[in-house]
């Protein structure tokens, strides 16, 4: 089965409490976000590639409590954040940093702290590497990693956490999709068994399946594409970083605990924290240790 499949990498709302939003030109790109509370910048870079920002208002509403400004943002090409055109030239990662890069001059910041969840970590440490004076802390949240090394293996840990009648389902769903099924039930049901994997409580799984469904499929395809063909590796470009980072996995995440500690032995100011009957999303499977430590963190 193939891998794009599973680099379906997302953040899960707690809720829903928009407060204010806007949209700036970044380059070709009309990026929208929104903002949270007052005080310290935090930037929330949500999971895909191919999602949109909408399922962060909660955890944005929730950080903003301690004195942040939380920010989060629409990924180009998804959500309300559009393009003229969207293939190989618009979609990269040097141009998704410098929207984010964008966003922060628009916004004023001197420096911010950022939050990557999954394929967001991916992103934080790719906007790192390009603009490392601009950040104060950051948080890893279930990452896929500052490297491809998660790419070998992540398709067999996505199986490895379903049972054999959810792989079976997965498949014949898959393969219904990639043969040009693009109905709601086939996507809706291509979830619904997909979820599983994501969470070590399934009856979490539905929250997890209500979002996949959101995924636009062609950016996700041309992120991953674009993560091949510059050969995504920012494992030696945090030797001089000394600004505090916090790596935060489940221990029975679909991303393997060696990505977490590759993360933290790259970051010379890191602490790695592992999080019991845990898998991809600390919020929904352990909210009271997920989000103490994060404000632990933050306040810190």
């Amino acid at each position: 089965m193939r891998l794009k499949q599973y680099l379906i990498l997302i953040l899960i709302p707690l809720a829903m409490h928009s407060q204010n939003e806007h949209t700036i030109d970044s380059g070709d790109s009309k990026l929208h976000f929104r903002t949270f509370g007052s005080g310290k910048p935090l930037l929330i870079i949500n999971g895909g590639p191919g999602m949109n920002s909408e399922g962060f208002s909660g955890i944005a509403a929730e950080l903003s409590k301690l004195g942040y400004q939380t920010i989060t943002y629409d990924q180009r090409g998804t959500g309300q954040s559009t393009l003229p055109k969207t293939d190989e030239t618009s979609i990269t990662m040097d141009l998704m940093a410098s929207d984010i890069e964008n966003l922060r001059k628009h916004l004023k910041i001197e420096k911010w702290s950022l939050l990557g969840h999954s394929f967001g970590g991916i992103m934080a440490a790719y906007y790192a590497s390009k603009y490392p004076g601009a950040i104060d802390k950051i948080i890893f949240s279930s990452s896929g990693g500052i490297d491809m090394d998660f790419t070998t293996y992540v398709g067999n840990t996505v199986r490895a956490s379903l049972t054999k009648t959810e792989r079976d389902s997965l498949d014949y769903y898959q393969s219904k999709r990639e043969n040009g099924d693009l109905s709601i039930e086939t996507l809706k049901n291509r979830a619904r068994f997909l979820a599983n994997a994501y969470v070590y409580d399934k009856s979490k799984a539905p929250t997890i399946a209500a979002r996949l469904i959101q995924i636009n499929f062609d950016v996700n395809r041309l992120v991953i594409n674009n993560l091949h063909r510059i050969d995504y590796d920012c494992a030696k470009s945090f030797s001089r970083f000394k600004q505090p980072v916090l790596v935060l996995q489940g221990r029975n995440d679909i991303i393997k605990i060696r990505t977490a500690e590759a993360i933290a032995n790259a970051f010379p100011n890191s602490k790695l924290v592992l999080i019991d009957h845990c898998a991809h999303y600390g919020w929904l499977d352990a909210p009271q240790v997920y989000l103490d430590t994060v404000k632990s963190f933050l306040n810190s």
